[in-house]
């Protein structure tokens, strides 16, 4: 982890597996999830190596190291992509968003079409202002998201209560204790992933998130409630939808509306699948997709 500046005076915590065969080899830019950080898990990490990908990720404004960025909105990440791929010389890249990082990785995909090579949503949320009268946003979820999903509705400070009562439980948590932290959103499928590497990776991308403070995790919250300053019917490239029919903390119903919404979108709406399975029970397919469909 590094940290680099932004033009803007802010600060993002970056990670970057090396530049390899140059600052213009594949580069493949990975949007973490809420809350989260920097921390790519190291499977992630491995299958894009095997296919000759250099990976960046960075620790959303205010998780973590990184700056806060008061009053951003979901598109707000485009400038800090833009400034972040200009920094390190590189043109273009593959963009990626598990759960959080959805709606951001879609941001790219609609407001930074001409540095985009095509994009893929794990389990991402789908927005709710937009999709008012057509999806019924918190249906689905498990408890503990709709305690903190509901939260944003009401005002910034209950989000920010709410927050602060949680964050004494990831400051510290270890893999074997996220299951019983998170005991409302885990299906058995994904309970499976909770352990060993990922567990640990799991646990790492947490700790980091906290371990300032919960202001990048309450102005994603903040964001997600909120416009997110694009319109999903523009964007042109290339998108793929991953979802998992037992995910209790984005709903089955949030990936089939993305679906409908942005046009041309490849749709994997899979049975049996998770929150935490979608992403790395199919990680191979996901990426091998992901190249097979570039932008032109």
């Amino acid at each position: 982890m590094t940290d680099l500046l932004l033009p803007d005076g802010r600060v993002l915590d970056l990670f970057d597996t090396g530049s390899g065969g140059g600052a213009n080899s594949d580069v493949l830019v990975f949007h973490h999830g809420t809350p989260g950080s920097s921390v790519v898990p190291r499977a992630f990490v491995s299958a894009a190596r095997d296919r000759g990908l250099r990976v960046l990720s960075w620790s959303r404004p205010g998780s973590a190291t990184s700056t806060r960025h008061p009053g951003r909105d979901v598109a707000s990440v485009v400038t800090d992509t833009a400034s972040v791929l200009d920094q390190l010389g590189i043109e273009s890249a593959w963009n990626v968003g598990w759960s959080g990082g959805g709606p951001h990785t879609l941001a790219c995909a609609a407001l930074l079409p001409e540095r985009i090579r095509g994009t893929a949503s794990l389990a991402g949320v789908a927005p709710y202002v937009e999709s008012l009268g057509t999806l019924e946003w918190f249906a689905g979820m498990g408890q503990d998201n709709l305690d903190e999903f509901g939260a944003p509705l009401e005002s910034e400070p209950a989000v920010r209560a709410y927050l602060e009562a949680q964050r004494p439980g990831l400051v510290n948590i270890s893999a074997h204790e996220i299951i019983g932290g998170m005991e409302s959103l885990l299906p058995a499928v994904d309970r499976a992933f909770c352990t060993d590497e990922f567990g640990e990776d799991l646990a790492a991308s947490f700790r980091r998130a906290v371990q300032v403070g919960v202001d990048g995790w309450l102005d994603d919250d903040l964001a997600f409630a909120k416009p997110w300053g694009f319109e999903l019917s523009a964007i042109s490239g290339p998108v793929a939808i991953w979802q998992g029919s037992e995910d209790l903390m984005v709903p089955f119903s949030h990936g089939v509306w993305l679906s409908t919404a942005i046009p041309n979108s490849r749709a994997f709406l899979l049975q049996g699948e998770g929150h935490l399975s979608v992403a790395l029970g199919d990680l191979v397919a996901i990426l091998d997709d992901l190249l097979t469909h570039e932008a032109s």
